[in-house]
């Protein structure tokens, strides 16, 4: 059974519920038929589950991306009096072809493509991978400029000196020139994140069914949208503030280990 009526729920509630105004039963009859009956906030956790393995996958997923398409670009910029290697302005080609493709085509497009054309999942679990996959492309992308304004802002004469102490490249972008980076980015690398996990909520298109498509699971089964589109943009915005929270801890954080 997957409906109750407003009749049949009545005749089992307390009289001091009968005693309230017309609209606030509704509200609540509504609220017993999204979480209660049969134990529906269960699909709501499960929903919010695999929403946050998307999320922390693909953003794992995109930094390192990003991390590497903005070093490939830096160092290719980094060249001012004379021509980059040849491999080098292969790869800042390559760069420049994925940041333009994937920042100039909308979200839900990538995931049709990648979920109906290209990876075509079949399980729950390919479905998450596919998922995780076009999700971390994307962010990937914006990642990748936020990191290389990141990487352009450090002082060139911090790489000198880190070099002229013998570090190679790519040490002294790990531990000299990235460390400093990040404290400078930090802010739109924490909205790049809010986003991302907003975007989570297109992955329904390719039938995963994370907490936004458990809503409409509920909304075709009740015929009441309501409570489980309201509930969901609450979830979500309880989310956003605590990330949001968390965040202006870290940057706190940092900036006192400035002083």
């Amino acid at each position: 059974m997957n409906f109750v009526t407003f009749e049949m729920w009545l005749e089992g509630v307390p009289d001091w519920i009968l005693a309230l105004p017309d609209w606030l039963q509704n509200f609540m009859y509504q609220f017993y038929q999204t979480f209660i009956f049969e134990q529906r906030y269960m699909l709501f956790l499960n929903g919010l589950k695999i929403t946050a393995i998307v999320t922390v996958g693909a953003l794992a997923m995109g930094i390192v991306l990003g991390l590497i398409v903005a070093i490939i670009r830096t160092s290719n910029d980094s060249f001012v009096s004379r021509k980059p290697p040849f491999i080098l302005r292969i790869f800042n080609a390559i760069c420049k072809i994925y940041l333009t493709v994937i920042r100039g085509t909308p979200m839900m497009v990538q995931l049709l493509i990648m979920g109906f054309v290209i990876m075509v999942p079949k399980t729950e679990t390919e479905i998450i991978v596919c998922a995780i996959v076009t999700l971390g492309i994307n962010s990937g992308a914006y990642v990748a400029e936020i990191a290389r304004s990141g990487l352009m802002s450090i002082d060139a004469g911090q790489s000198e000196a880190a070099r002229s102490l013998g570090l190679s490249y790519f040490k002294t972008m790990w531990y000299v020139v990235i460390p400093q980076a990040i404290k400078n980015i930090l802010p739109a690398l924490g909205n790049e994140m809010i986003t991302l996990l907003k975007d989570t909520s297109l992955v329904s298109v390719i039938a995963l069914r994370d907490v936004t498509k458990q809503a409409q699971n509920i909304v075709s089964k009740t015929y009441q949208a309501y409570v489980p589109y309201i509930s969901l943009a609450a979830i979500y915005l309880a989310i956003v503030m605590l990330l949001t929270w968390l965040l202006s801890l870290l940057e706190r954080r940092l900036r006192k280990s400035d002083r």
